[in-house]
């Protein structure tokens, strides 16, 4: 699935927020503000300004909403969770160059807080993904003990675990030698 840069970042940082989610990553990994501002930083999210301790718990709702969309029984449901996000988060387009970027487009109004800033951008690119007919590109990793979500933006839909360092090569590395066993 080809899509754009800032699609492509918006992804990432819905894949980060999400896998912070204490019954994915074991523990509160959105747990104070510093964590906040390291996801911000993490994902280099421009306008991202004055954050403060009051934007912790619309950052875990926003965590919330995004990962049903991943939990979502079918495309009905998912259409209808991300257009709600969408409708909520108050989406304003425009037309922006900054930091070296062409003119691109965010969905955020100027001056919103990080939560809803997210909520647009990361609301429309999940509907670009949906909007494709490719909502099967929204997955949990396939390694049997991981409940990280990813998105699969590759040509041939091959993207199966969360990171291929870590999960993928582990069971890689545990199906090897099991052959070995056996042959």
């Amino acid at each position: 699935m080809d899509v754009g840069h800032d699609t492509s970042c918006a992804l990432a940082t819905v894949v980060d927020l999400v896998n912070t989610a204490p019954e994915i990553a074991g523990h509160e990994a959105l747990a104070d503000l510093a964590a906040v501002e390291a996801l911000v930083a993490r994902r280099e999210i421009s306008e991202a300004d004055s954050l403060g301790d009051d934007d912790l718990a619309p950052m875990r709702r926003l965590r919330a909403r995004l990962q049903a969309v991943f939990a979502a029984a079918d495309d009905a449901e998912a259409v209808r969770l991300v257009n709600s996000l969408v409708a909520d988060a108050r989406t304003t387009p425009r037309l922006t160059d900054h930091d070296g970027w062409p003119l691109h487009i965010h969905y955020y109004a100027p001056g919103v807080r990080l939560a809803e800033h997210l909520a647009a951008d990361c609301g429309m690119a999940l509907a670009f993904v949906i909007a494709a007919g490719e909502r099967s590109r929204l997955a949990t990793c396939a390694a049997p003990d991981c409940d990280r979500v990813l998105v699969d933006l590759s040509r041939n839909r091959s993207k199966r675990y969360c990171d291929s360092r870590t999960c993928g090569n582990r069971l890689h590395v545990a199906a090897y030698r099991a052959r070995q066993k056996t042959g």
